[in-house]
């Protein structure tokens, strides 16, 4: 699974650098772009890759939008609060083998998928209560990029010019190569070459690519302080390798 992850790129920054529409800014009232955040939470607001049309018939574009971690299907009730009712298992992960035919995932699976961009992704080893933790990056320093799904909702009897709360799921695969020994699962890493491929909104989805390891290559691990057990945590000291007196220190 993944259930943390880090993340260090500007929006903007992201858009620049992958040829994408940035989203952000309007997406966010102007207000200032995420901060680098290396202990990235469910329900926290992060960057992702969609391709889209301007107008029905023109060619689809990258653009860079901010989601909330955490996919709400569009059928999901209203809460009293006016905001969905999330009573349920978060749905931040989509098995791979399962996103073609289950309800919650496979409406997003014809032509909403998105890239999820981060440095890594954190992952536990052990019995409970004395889990180790590791960190999964990309060793030549580029961001890797996860594939996703996203999706729109409204509040019951909300204007159809609404804002609508938009919201994806990370997908996850099985883990394979040295990341097979700290966990049975991995989110599923799209390769440059296939992004277009992956974000197309007009093809149906590449099973082809839901079967593969896309950048299983980029990725290396390292063993990480106890420290990002806790969100209230939240710096580059995260992902620096764990110190062997660090083991035994006292958790937050």
């Amino acid at each position: 699974m993944c259930g943390r992850f880090a993340v260090t790129t500007d929006p903007a920054l992201l858009a620049e650098k992958i040829q994408a529409i940035d989203e952000s800014t309007a997406a966010s009232g102007g207000k200032a772009s995420p901060a680098p955040n290396y202990n990235v939470a469910p329900t926290t607001t992060i960057s992702t890759v969609v391709k889209r049309h301007t107008e029905p018939e023109d060619e689809s574009t990258r653009r860079v939008r901010l989601m909330r971690w955490g996919l709400v299907p569009p059928w999901a009730k209203t809460a009293d609060d006016g905001g969905p009712d999330t009573k349920g298992p978060l749905l931040i992960n989509a098995r791979s083998e399962k996103v073609s035919s289950s309800p919650a995932f496979r409406n997003s699976a014809k032509n909403k998928r998105c890239l999820v961009p981060m440095d890594g992704w954190y992952e536990w080893r052990g019995e409970k209560g004395s889990k180790t933790p590791f960190y999964m990056f990309g060793a030549d320093g580029e961001p890797l990029f996860m594939a996703g799904l996203w999706s729109t909702w409204r509040p019951k009897e909300a204007p159809k010019d609404a804002a609508p709360l938009l919201s994806c799921t990370i997908i996850t695969t099985d883990a394979a190569g040295p990341l097979a020994e700290i966990h049975d699962r991995m989110p599923l890493t799209i390769s440059q070459s296939d992004w277009d491929r992956w974000l197309d909104p007009d093809a149906p989805i590449d099973e082809g690519l839901l079967r593969g390891h896309g950048d299983l290559d980029r990725i290396e691990v390292r063993e990480v302080s106890r420290l990002v057990n806790s969100v209230r945590n939240n710096g580059p000291e995260l992902i620096d390798p764990v110190e062997p007196e660090a083991r035994q220190g006292t958790l937050l």
